[in-house]
């Protein structure tokens, strides 16, 4: 499989899914060394039209490249075989996916290190403008 998945060095593939919601990945751009971490679902759970119960379906985790229009250009522009996927964790259950996803991301700083791609977590935390970042550093070093 082109550019698949890794966990633990070693391709991830479909059968390795049957205990897992889903997982938490970092995505490494190898001409920079930038980086992205995130979390996927292997499966979309939706309600139907008509229908009281929600349906789970298959995701799109194997092709997926991540949430972030600066990494995705970047992908683009570079092509796919120049970044990295790794899955960092696999989680039982959506709460602990979403829980890791946001404790890897404070415990990498992604919002206040340029090396990150990332410019939010959960949507609430955005990445401060540089003259703030910069200034807290400067405080700090005092």
């Amino acid at each position: 499989m082109e550019n698949a998945w890794t966990f633990r060095n070693e391709i991830f593939s479909e059968k390795d899914i049957d205990k897992f919601e889903g997982f938490v990945y970092i995505i490494t751009n190898e001409l920079n060394g930038r980086r992205y971490i995130g979390r996927k679902y292997f499966y979309n759970i939706r309600k139907v039209k008509g229908k009281k119960r929600r349906q789970r379906s298959p995701s799109d985790w194997q092709n997926y490249y991540g949430s972030s229009e600066q990494l995705k250009a970047d992908i683009d522009k570079h092509g796919k075989e120049n970044f990295k996927r790794e899955i960092i964790s696999l989680h039982t259950t959506r709460g602990d996916c979403n829980y890791e996803e946001v404790k890897q991301q404070f415990l990498h700083n992604v919002l206040e290190e340029d090396e990150f791609y990332n410019d939010n977590i959960s949507g609430k935390y955005h990445r401060k403008p540089q003259h703030i970042i910069e200034s807290r550093r400067t405080i700090s070093d005092n």
